[in-house]
């Protein structure tokens, strides 16, 4: 697909043909669901009332980390959730269909 610079595009026409590519796909399939918990966790930490470093000392990681789950630049582990989950007062989930 040829992007004209001088012309805007329409984002979701544009999202659609690159997801045509498998591989593409697999990324922005990967990326979406990480971003899915880096929000989840953000709001969840926010209805707490609680402060970055307040979780952070919670489970045992600096204030920087947790900034960085939060904008979806950690990758997450079923040990790291259980820990961000039982801080929050929350419960894990993990389905698979």
């Amino acid at each position: 697909m040829k992007i004209n610079k001088d012309k805007a595009i329409d984002f979701d026409q544009f999202l659609q043909e690159k997801l045509k590519s498998p591989k593409f796909k697999k990324y922005y399939d990967y990326c979406g669901r990480q971003l899915e918990l880096s929000v989840k966790i953000l709001q969840l930490r926010k209805e707490r009332k609680m402060s970055q470093a307040a979780l952070a000392k919670k489970i045992g990681t600096t204030q920087s980390n947790i900034a960085r789950m939060e904008c979806g630049n950690q990758n997450f582990t079923v040990n790291l959730l259980d820990k961000v989950a039982k801080a929050l007062d929350a419960k894990l989930e993990i389905n698979l269909k």
